[in-house]
């Protein structure tokens, strides 16, 4: 980054550059973001110096800015919207706009930091800029400062404004709902606004805090594309707003509840973070920076992350039909196959034989297990297997100990019925007394039993979300942010798996406390063919919860060969969630196969790059690890109308090499074509050139409707 004579702020990443002008009061002007630029460019002149007044408009322009404000010739959508109660200072705290601009380098030629004040509503504004120069994530962080001797009641407060340009052409966003999530949405940029919101209190399955916007051209692979998310759990907006120069401005926060926010005298008010990147290499080149980005902001046992160990969780095998020898048995059935860690989904715990009661009573039921959780736990360690436990810390039934000797400590409005969800309650997490009780509560199970993993749910939508008579929807974000991190630093060696009905509560908050995520409860291999393409998005593979599941699927009842199964699986954190008791033969040893196939591959999975792309006719591909050896995946959900499949470009490998390329997936009937093809292109006369898997493409082998096929491709 370097701070030019002629007052303009640029830094510089490894493929994009942002440049900001710099004055004397008020916010920087933003003038550029975008492609990488020369180290010495910069705008010719001011921006004021550069544009006219149009008719009937202010006499002087009021350019978009890092800030903009409220109330002083911004008529965009501001940053901040806030006042102050009472007659003597309505008529001037309604309103912002800055007297003094400060900056300096928090980390020199990469981030800074600006302090802008008004003295005239006593607010102060920080912001963080921090481009990444190996991956051109940009971090901002936003807090906000009352200056004055009121409280001020703040109703907006965006996290970042950020500038498109005029040729931006469409907005990617996601939708869904439980057990449908990641539906891809399309929307044409235009003069009206595009707006998302969310008020579910978490992440929510319908409304994922981030979306990528693509330029004319621009294609998976090519062409110039942005991506921004929330580093939230809770309610948030986003929006895009056209400017008067035909660009855009993109804004990303936190949604507050009428009256959520009174910040009383020299009280900051802390913005959540957001992550934004622009790629000159299309939507994969988005996917790839925030990939790198959401890596480094985790944190993993002993500095760095492991294996992702195979995991069984045992909810879809079960359900709440536990007993210890059934358990003792399922365990000695998994470690056989090889998997690495067990995890003991819900039913567990006192009075838990369905999810009517028992949430809230944090100690094993001794119905269930006589002597206590240690003898199952011991034994699945014995096995070679870590073992996991399923707790949902911040939910309470009504039909428990806990509710019935502390009804007050769920979430609740004074007068208004209290709504259940999956028979349950939110508890809340602002009290100390809750947040001692669950802490002092799982702790215990983490100091007396040998678990080395916890999945931690949210099994319900945030309503009524008082806490002593006010809003407490960002309270209760922030207190179970403070939970976990409070578990982390206690027991620094176990890991956590974020679910939330599956996919409620992913996003890149949560993955700086987690080390893995639910993606969705729907394990159907046709409906997580999308859900998973949407998810990596965002988000790297090695944190996306992947298994086989049971055919027919336990979510759509579709039956689906157990190879296809274990295909779509196969690129995430892969697992089973289904009871290996019950296997067949034949099944048992493709489960054994494909995870002998996981872990000799995983180390190419789990790093580096990933790129996803169209094959045609319901075929879509994923490629990950690095251009000269990556894993190819090719998913056909539906049987193509073509006589000969399409062939399969893919424009990342290195042209000036050749490629070997191995079949992954094991040899059957169904794959005697691709056996066939391989020898083929792996003939005599040398391995496959780069140049043309490129251009002219690979070509496939037929496939049938609900089929994969995996390929490892190695550079020589």
């Amino acid at each position: 980054m370097r701070a030019h004579s002629d007052g303009f702020v640029t830094i510089h990443g490894k493929q994009s550059t942002l440049i900001l002008e710099l004055v004397a009061t008020g916010a920087p002007i933003w003038r550029y973001w975008g492609v990488k630029l020369p180290r010495d460019c910069a705008p010719p002149c001011p921006l004021s110096d550069s544009l006219g007044i149009p008719t009937f408009s202010l006499d002087q322009n009021v350019p978009f800015t890092l800030f903009p404000t409220f109330g002083a010739g911004w008529y965009g959508a501001p940053a901040f919207l806030a006042h102050r109660a009472g007659r003597n200072s309505l008529g001037k705290d309604f309103t912002q706009d800055f007297t003094s601009s400060n900056w300096a380098w928090d980390r020199r030629d990469e981030a800074v930091t600006f302090t802008l004040l008004d003295q005239i509503s006593n607010i102060e504004v920080c912001i963080s800029l921090d481009l990444d120069p190996t991956n051109d994530v940009l971090s901002c962080k936003t807090s906000l400062t009352n200056r004055g001797t009121t409280d001020l009641s703040v109703q907006w407060l965006a996290s970042a404004s950020l500038p498109l340009p005029a040729d931006a052409q469409k907005v990617i966003s996601f939708t869904g709902r439980h057990n449908h999530e990641f539906e891809e949405i399309e929307d044409n940029l235009s003069r009206a606004t595009w707006l998302r919101e969310n008020r579910r209190g978490l992440t929510s399955h319908d409304c994922v805090p981030g979306a990528l916007v693509a330029l004319a051209g621009t294609t998976e692979h090519n062409g110039h594309a942005y991506g921004a998310q929330l580093a939230w759990s809770g309610n948030h907006c986003q929006r895009i707003d056209p400017l008067d120069d035909g660009g855009y401005q993109w804004q990303l926060g936190a949604w507050l509840a009428p009256g959520e926010i009174q910040l009383g005298p020299r009280e900051t008010l802390r913005a959540c973070d957001v992550l934004a990147t622009f790629s000159p290499h299309g939507l994969n080149g988005v996917a790839q920076n925030f990939h790198a980005g959401v890596r480094a902001r985790m944190t993993w046992p002993s500095g760095s992350m492991k294996p992702r160990p195979v995991h069984l969780n045992t909810w879809e095998g079960v359900y709440f039909d536990l007993n210890e020898a059934t358990l003792k048995h399922m365990a000695e059935e998994a470690a056989a196959i090889g998997v690495e860690r067990f995890v003991l989904d819900d039913g567990w715990f006192q009075g838990r034989s369905s999810d009517k009661s028992g949430l809230g009573d944090w100690w094993v039921d001794t119905d269930i297990f006589p002597n206590g959780l240690g003898q199952l736990a011991n034994h699945v360690t014995g096995l070679g297997m870590e073992f996991g436990l399923w707790v949902e810390p911040e939910m309470v039934n009504p039909d428990s100990a806990l509710y019935r000797a502390h009804p007050d400590w769920a979430l609740q409005i004074e007068g208004r019925a209290q709504l259940t969800a999956r028979n349950q309650l939110v508890l809340d997490l602002c009290k100390p007394e809750v947040f001692d009780y669950l802490l002092d509560h799982l702790g215990t199970l983490l100091e007396t039993l040998p678990i080395s993993y916890l999945k931690w749910d949210h099994n319900r939508d945030v309503t009524l979300a008082g806490s002593d008579g006010a809003p407490a929807y960002r309270g209760q974000v922030l207190a179970s942010y403070r939970l976990f991190d409070a578990i982390r630093a206690a027991w620094p060696n176990v890991e956590i798996e974020a679910c939330a009905g599956g996919g409620g509560r992913i996003d890149a908050g949560i993955l700086q406390r987690t080390h893995r995520v639910w993606t969705s409860d729907c394990i159907d291999a046709v409906s997580r063919v999308a859900i998973q393409r949407g998810f990596l998005r965002f988000f790297p593979p090695e944190v996306m919860g992947c298994h086989i599941g049971a055919s027919p699927a336990h979510s759509t009842g579709r039956r689906q060969a157990m190879n296809f199964r274990a295909n779509v699986a196969f690129g995430g954190h892969f697992g089973i969630e289904l009871d290996p008791r019950h296997l067949n033969a034949q099944d048992r040893k493709q489960v054994a196969f494909w995870i002998r196939a996981y872990k000799d591959h995983r180390h190419i999975l789990h790093s580096g790059k990933l790129w996803q792309g169209e094959a045609g006719e319901g075929a879509t591909w994923q490629a990950q690890g690095q251009p000269d050896d990556f894993i190819l995946s090719v998913f056909r959900v539906a049987p193509s109308g073509r006589r000969h499949p399409p062939k399969l470009i893919l424009p990342f490998v290195d042209q000036a090499r050749a490629y070997k390329l191995t079949l992954i997936s094991p040899s059957s009937q169904e794959q005697d074509n691709a056996v066939t093809l391989l020898a083929h292109l792996n003939s005599s006369r040398g391995n496959v050139s780069g140049a043309w898997l490129a251009n002219s493409g690979l070509l496939l082998p037929p496939m049938k409707g609900e089929d994969g096929l995996i390929i490892r491709l190695t550079a020589s």
